[in-house]
């Protein structure tokens, strides 16, 4: 009779398309909705003076609040992972896992690249992640479990990569970077948010076959901040990430806002020591800020993937050296997922599974290669063909 462990090990690998699209769309995008209460009247700007407005923002204090809410179109895949085993429930690489999916309220603070702080609110109960100096921690009030980590050695460079992960400055920073001739990007009006009056930048593809609708940035008039992050998927709906602030203050918060000691009692779990022990470990949170890209997590047999294609609709190829699962043969507990998220899919390439969200789809074949990209079914089904 098979162990618990060994059902939960079957069960991950099944479930393992899934997370690589909920995490590569943690990245890209958080979520909040502000209702704007009446467009500001604002000077004309053209959408070049608006990246630039954006690139020449120096927002180095603030704090405030802000609502994440993400729709992948996801069935529940709650309790279907496991906790790695040995884990703490503070370790900041398992809990923030959770923003991939509904809607959370979270507070933050920042004073320049060495200290910043993060909580996520879930009721009477608080999730902190501090970043202060050398130092990172996390504390989930819930377990009474603390997690600690040295971030050792940044350089300016390093520091940069560490700011706080998911804020609408990061995502805008993402989306501008990657635009170029494959992308529209024209200023759509104004707005007004978290009490701010605010211009809107909308960037599309020009290429078709992207699930990407549109991005929609909230940019604060007076100091270039972005405040708002919307992605809206071409399958129509609630927005897949909606993040913004819903109070914000430029002040400096207060220096102790960053101090952290780790309550008496609390279970306290220190982090790898040696540099790359453990992924992400010498960067403020976790190296949180490199989740999502389109092929995070993914490594083919020989420990390579293929890029196929340019801006919108790139796609990652890999070949895992294994056969793809077969849903009759997953646990009991995965196949209803399994079959409410796949569709099986034949051409040229042979046979295999779609695994589809409003954002990223993976296609892996039956012959062990895997496909993945923020593109439609039909345009992983295309390249595979083309592939052959």
């Amino acid at each position: 009779m098979a162990t618990n462990e060994n059902r939960q090990r079957k069960a991950s690998r099944y479930v393992v398309p899934v997370v690589v699209a909920g995490v590569a769309a943690a990245t890209i995008g958080l979520v909040p909705a502000l209702a704007a209460s009446g467009d500001p009247d604002l000077p004309e700007i053209t959408a070049q003076q608006l990246i630039e407005k954006i690139a020449g923002s120096d927002t180095q204090t603030l704090s405030g609040t802000f609502k994440i809410s993400t729709d992948l179109g996801l069935p529940s895949f709650a309790g279907l992972l496991p906790a790695p085993s040995g884990s703490a429930s503070a370790d900041p690489a398992d809990k923030l896992t959770e923003l991939v999916s509904g809607s959370h309220t979270l507070r933050l603070a920042a004073d320049g690249p060495d200290r910043q702080k993060l909580t996520l609110l879930d009721g009477s109960d608080e999730y902190s992640l501090i970043h202060n100096g050398n130092d990172v921690w996390a504390y989930d009030s819930k377990s009474n479990e603390a997690f600690h980590e040295k971030a050792e050695g940044k350089d300016g460079a390093e520091a940069e990569e560490g700011r706080l992960p998911g804020t609408p400055k990061e995502l805008a920073d993402e989306v501008l970077k990657a635009a170029g001739d494959t992308t529209s990007i024209t200023v759509g009006g104004t707005a007004k948010v978290a009490g701010r009056d605010a211009y809107q930048l909308v960037i599309k593809p020009k290429q078709s076959g992207s699930t990407v609708e549109s991005v929609k940035i909230s940019v604060d008039a007076k100091t270039g901040t972005p405040l708002k992050f919307t992605l809206a998927s071409v399958d129509g709906g609630k927005p897949v990430v909606d993040a913004g602030f819903t109070k914000i203050d430029f002040g400096k918060p207060d220096a102790s806002a960053f101090d952290f000691k780790a309550p008496k009692g609390a279970k306290v779990t220190e982090g790898a020591a040696e540099k790359g022990a453990r992924e992400g470990a010498d960067k403020p949170f976790g190296g949180l800020a490199d989740l999502g890209g389109f092929g995070a997590g993914l490594d083919g047999k020989d420990g390579s993937v293929d890029v196929i294609g340019e801006g919108w609709t790139t796609i990652a190829k890999l070949d895992s050296g294994a056969p793809a699962p077969k849903t009759d043969e997953a646990p009991k507990e995965v196949q209803g997922f399994l079959d409410a998220l796949g569709d099986k899919v034949s051409g040229k390439f042979g046979s295999g599974t779609v695994f589809k969200t409003k954002l990223v789809n993976a296609l892996m074949t039956d012959d062990g290669k895997v496909y993945v990209g923020a593109v439609t079914p039909q345009k992983l089904v295309e390249t595979a063909n083309a592939a052959k």
